[in-house]
């Protein structure tokens, strides 16, 4: 592998129009990719993961790029997006996560007190911790052979913040929300260490290869307007900033940044001036009002119900014709309002697709 696993001598890219879309140049047709494109709802996924317990997966890069790989053989895409796992970051701070089948993500000992975040490392090699994402980018980078870019990815602070207290899922986040109440300075303490790593993590994936990033601030929604202001926002800010100048510094191509932060609709004109060129919608707010608040100056991507998916093919091609007329053809990377479910059909996924194709097309040419 080591020649092919060299991140330099790239295939040359020889469909952009998903990075000229996110830095808002003028394109034949809007972009479209979907969040969990790489998944369960393809049989082929289900046959490459069966043999593996789901983090040594995401510890193969020769399987990460597999994954990475099939809905491209399937679906004209104009992005990949690298398989991997946000919780790779708590892993990388000392943290043990497993993947326990019919529930989820579990911590075998999450933060309970204060005094737990002295077990995390304080400083990670994000090299020695995470090499193998940056190989599995580098890899797929190559495998791609130019045909469309691909994108690198990480959780935000707090979607990683709740994920590490919580102890995996939840429906309120009440055990790490009573932390941003009750322990502020700790809170925001554990805020810093993840943002530094995580500003690490997306420049070695850029060094590696990715072509945009996304930053997933999955759990937004379960703050209020002050709470994100406080503890999720100067962090995203802070990610982007630091990203940035490490690029800059390291001489490495200044790639795309998209936040998306799911159910976060009251920060939508922050987020706008947080320093990132795309923003991701999930599905519950009108195309016209995210405009409005969100200015000329990004690009918007998003916001298809996942659920409509389920509807027949006719019915898909006329809700994706109705979404591209509300945001517009330009500025505007088609996608889901957040990532594809397990029990999906891949037809209608194809379907999808090729509807934001032949509708931004047509609605271009007239």
């Amino acid at each position: 592998c080591s020649f092919i696993c060299s991140p330099k001598d790239f295939p040359k890219l020889k469909n952009d129009t998903f990075l000229r879309a996110a830095r808002g140049e003028e394109t034949e047709h809007t972009p479209v990719w979907c969040m969990r494109q790489a998944g369960r709802y393809l049989p082929e996924f289900r046959e490459t993961r069966a043999a593996q317990d789901f983090f040594a997966t995401c510890r193969s890069p020769k399987l990460c790029c597999e994954l990475t790989l099939q809905p491209l053989r399937r679906f004209p895409l104009d992005a990949a997006i690298i398989f991997s796992d946000i919780l790779v970051v708590p892993q990388a701070l000392g943290m043990e996560v497993v993947m326990v089948p019919g529930k989820g993500p579990t911590f075998t000992e999450p933060l309970k007190e204060v005094e737990d975040l002295l077990k995390l490392r304080q400083k990670v090699d994000v090299t020695a911790e995470l090499g193998y994402v940056f190989q599995a980018i580098t890899l797929t980078r190559h495998k791609l052979e130019g045909r469309v870019p691909l994108i690198g990815f990480s959780g935000a602070p707090w979607t990683l913040m709740s994920y590490m207290i919580e102890g995996g899922g939840s429906t309120t986040m009440a055990k790490a929300k009573s932390w941003l109440y009750r322990h502020p300075e700790a809170s925001h303490r554990l805020l810093r260490l993840l943002a530094d790593v995580v500003t690490d993590y997306l420049v070695g994936q850029v060094a590696a290869g990715a072509q945009a990033l996304q930053l997933f601030e999955s759990h937004a929604g379960h703050l209020g307007p002050e709470q994100f202001q406080n503890f999720a926002l100067p962090y995203i800010r802070d990610i982007a900033r630091a990203v940035k100048s490490k690029l800059k510094e390291e001489a490495l191509p200044l790639v795309p940044m998209i936040i998306f932060a799911k159910d976060a609709h009251y920060a939508l004109r922050d987020l706008a001036h947080a320093g990132y060129e795309v923003i991701g919608l999930d599905w519950t707010i009108r195309p016209q009002e995210a405009r409005a608040q969100t200015g000329k100056d990004v690009t918007l991507q998003g916001n298809l119900d996942p659920c409509a998916l389920y509807a027949p093919k006719e019915k898909i091609g006329e809700l994706v014709k109705a979404m591209l007329e509300d945001f517009g053809t330009q500025r505007y990377i088609a996608n889901l309002g957040h990532g594809l479910y397990p029990d999906m059909n891949p037809e209608h996924v194809g379907a999808f697709v090729e509807a934001v194709h032949a509708h931004s097309c047509h609605i271009n040419k007239h």
